[in-house]
């Protein structure tokens, strides 16, 4: 459990929930505003921006400010600065990152634009692209269910960026949302892209990054009405750096009382996708013994829910229903009995459900995967092969994932419901340090 080292109330969210006041009235359509950014001056734009905070140990974070001290890293993960018996979570750690961020401003490797706007950014793996807007979402919108999440958060993780937003009073990683994608917003969105972009460079895992700054006052009219007929929003990756913005707005609302919902505390930063250009990888998952049964008898207790062949070569699974097994140098495939696959339920029809609720829990033990050691989930970024190099070392069997859809994700939150842990893996990821949204104290 962190520290209370800002003075903020970490209470539940339900009890958050109590303190909401609406802003103009109720409504249920999304609020996206511009805004004004705080961003890299754009010869250093490639060299600030960096991988989100979350995706590095302490020692990978602090090899990688070393490899490139200009990285926005060096301030999302200020621990960095200092030796390793410093706690990553001490008070002079959050300290530490205002520190680096406003001298940096200062140094003018950032800039402040003086006109609000929104911005396009696109990122391209692989070839494949992807699109979206940079903007500033309502906290009341999160608040109301407008915004709609998937996932249950955690509150010590929640607590880590509380601190870090409440030291530096400003938004730094961006909530990565989604949309039922918009004509409208599109046209506008490819009109924009013709223009000479802000910043255009590929960073060092290949991903290219390109930004076009969008302030023109007839375009941010036409995105802001665009989006005032959009009802729905999702999140598709942040749930805790969402959840940790809202609770610094509403302390920073707590201290405000006579606030006007105009202040930019009332907001949070994010990157809204239109959902047919997001790209969902699967999330696999490693165990580490076979919870006492032998091979053979592992074998027959996953035939009680599957369909079990042998494989000769390493396989993907090519539809839903499907999971690719790999156990003592061996790849098998599952595929799930008609009985589940006619499951009507949008959370436990889920493949990740399926195996969680059929195999890992019944056959392995594995009861809560979000606190059992013996499981660990592994992007689908890193590959086949980095299940059989766990497999074949500190754990013992892993199970390759058909990707959950979008059209999934979005039925699960539309029903208000959650979905098991690590059962979305986004890519690209979204680089922080590009756009940082300033609150009020």
């Amino acid at each position: 459990m962190l520290a209370n080292t800002h003075g903020i109330r970490y209470n539940k969210y339900d009890t958050l929930k109590k303190q909401k006041i609406q802003i103009g009235g109720t409504t249920d359509m999304a609020v996206i505003r511009p805004f004004q950014c705080v961003r890299p001056e754009k010869s250093k734009a490639a060299r600030v921006a960096a991988l989100p905070y979350d995706v590095y140990n302490r020692q990978e974070a602090k090899e990688e400010v070393l490899r490139e001290p200009m990285s926005f890293l060096k301030i999302d993960r200020a621990e960095t600065s200092f030796d390793d018996s410093v706690d990553t979570y001490a008070p002079e750690v959050y300290q530490k990152a205002k520190e680096l961020l406003e001298k940096d401003i200062a140094d003018g490797v950032y800039i402040k634009d003086t006109d609000s706007a929104y911005y396009v950014y696109e990122l391209v793996m692989d070839g494949r692209s992807q699109t979206g807007i940079v903007a500033c979402a309502s906290v009341d919108d999160y608040v109301n269910g407008v915004i709609k999440k998937h996932e249950n958060t955690r509150e010590e993780k929640e607590q880590d960026r509380i601190c870090h937003v409440d030291a530096l009073s400003a938004q730094t990683g961006p909530i990565f949302l989604a949309y039922r994608s918009k004509k409208e917003i599109n046209d506008i969105v490819n009109e924009v892209m013709k223009t000479e972009p802000l910043y255009d460079f590929t960073a060092s895992d290949g991903i290219q990054h390109t930004v076009w700054k969008m302030a023109q006052k007839d375009e941010v009219e036409k995105i802001e009405q665009a989006f005032d007929s959009i009802g729905e929003i999702y999140i598709a990756d942040g749930h805790h750096r969402a959840a940790s913005a809202v609770k610094v707005s509403l302390k920073r609302r707590e201290a405000k009382k006579n606030y006007t919902g105009k202040e930019e505390f009332n907001y949070f930063l994010s990157v809204l996708f239109p959902d047919d250009q997001l790209y969902i990888m699967d999330y696999n998952r490693s165990v580490k013994d076979l919870n006492g049964w032998t091979k053979e008898e592992f074998f027959e207790q996953i035939q009680k829910s599957f369909i079990l062949t042998a494989l000769d070569h390493m396989q993907k699974p090519e539809k839903k229903g499907q999971i690719a097994m790999y156990l003592e140098k061996e790849w098998y495939l599952l595929e799930a009995k008609e009985e589940l696959l006619q499951i009507d339920d949008t959370v436990r029809s889920l493949d990740v459900s399926l195996l969680q609720e059929y195999l890992l829990e019944p056959v392995l033990g594995i009861k809560d995967p979000r606190t059992d050691a013996r499981i660990d989930f592994i992007g689908g970024i890193r590959g086949m092969e980095e299940l059989e190099r766990r497999a074949d070392s500190d754990m013992k069997v892993s199970f390759a994932m058909y990707p959950t859809s979008i059209g999934e994700l979005f039925a699960v939150a539309d029903a208000k419901r959650l979905m098991p842990p690590k059962s979305t893996w986004f890519e690209p990821k979204l680089r922080s340090g590009l756009f940082i949204h300033e609150i009020e104290r």
